[in-house]
């Protein structure tokens, strides 16, 4: 059980992070790869601007760091576990969508 209050907030950061389907998918662009801020707003398709709010909110929550590379900065996941953690939390939100066993998740809509 989670009772440490450095822990909890780790995962509170997380899912904050994962709050946002533009941060969920800056974080799986970069589970794949390290990349530059522009390469990430063309592949995301979202304005510069808007992705380096979102790229500073996961710096924020210590997702990911900014690597300098000569003139420009690279982005990459602060560590590569959260990659691995990402894949898991994926495969396991899929395999709770796809195993409807609640009665009630199409009238209330949960689950």
């Amino acid at each position: 059980m989670l009772t440490l209050a450095p822990e909890v907030e780790a995962l509170a950061r997380f899912g904050r992070a994962l709050a946002d389907p533009i941060r969920c998918r800056l974080l799986l662009a970069l589970r794949e790869a390290p990349a530059h801020p522009s390469d990430l707003a063309d592949r995301l398709g979202v304005s510069r601007t808007r992705l380096s709010n979102h790229l500073a909110c996961l710096r924020d929550c210590g997702l990911v760091v900014a690597v300098p590379v000569g003139r420009r900065t690279r982005y990459e996941l602060a560590d590569p576990r959260l990659g691995h953690a990402l894949d898991d939390l994926r495969a396991a939100v899929v395999a709770v969508e796809t195993d409807r066993t609640c009665p009630d998740a199409d009238e209330k809509g949960c689950c």
